[in-house]
């Protein structure tokens, strides 16, 4: 589904968002299974760490919703669901990790046993795992966003650069077609004057045939008086 729309041009910020949504996505149901089969500050640990994982995705699809309203017009109808559903998603997530923080409190209260030195240290070893997946999703998202940044400079500056050249040519072009104007211009006047200059040559033609034969006539006329 996705393959099919990520392919639409001004979407590929959205895309890269997207694929970072279900990373963290997945990390999120991964912890939710498991949380029903722990106890005790193993379990709390869990559920603090399907939170942030949460928040984490919530972020994600905070910076899908602005960058909807970056895609053009004429596409932008297609994405919107797509982060309504994933709003969906979490929402479900969320009700399925309240339910999970609501159990763990009622177990504390009847009858569940404090922390102790171990668990102590596995909550922290989570949240220390769990604080470095989301540094490196986060560096691994700027990242991205830093290199698409630089391909579309790269191709803004390709385009400027194509746009120089055809108007260079567009120029040429135009030169071109003002000198083969030109000389038209003066070939039309060229013959114009060809034109002229022929018509005149013919009346004086026609005047001179005109002048011989009446003198013609004048001189077989005086022969016979």
């Amino acid at each position: 589904m996705s393959s099919a729309l990520d392919s639409e041009p001004g979407s590929e910020l959205f895309a890269s968002y997207e694929a970072d949504f279900k990373l963290v996505q997945a990390d999120v149901n991964q912890k939710l299974e498991q949380i029903p089969e722990l106890t005790g500050e193993p379990k709390k640990a869990a559920i603090r760490a399907a939170q942030r994982a949460l928040e984490e995705a919530d972020e994600i699809v905070s910076q899908m919703r602005i960058e909807v309203q970056n895609i053009p017009t004429n596409i932008r109808s297609k994405f919107s669901p797509r982060v309504r559903n994933y709003d969906h998603d979490l929402d479900k997530a969320k009700q399925t990790l309240k339910r999970a923080a609501i159990d763990t409190e009622r177990q504390n209260i009847y009858g569940g046993k404090g922390p102790t030195g171990q668990d102590a240290v596995y909550e922290q070893r989570q949240q220390l795992l769990s604080g470095t997946d989301r540094l490196e999703r986060s560096s691994q998202r700027l990242q991205n966003s830093q290199r698409l940044a630089n391909e579309t400079e790269s191709i803004g500056a390709g385009i400027l650069g194509d746009l120089h050249v055809q108007r260079t040519q567009l120029l040429n072009t135009r030169e071109s077609l003002l000198e083969g104007e030109g000389y038209v211009n003066k070939s039309v006047q060229t013959l114009r004057g060809m034109a002229r200059r022929m018509a005149t040559n013919r009346m004086i033609t026609i005047a001179i045939i005109t002048v011989l034969v009446l003198l013609i006539i004048a001189v077989v006329v005086s022969k016979f008086r």
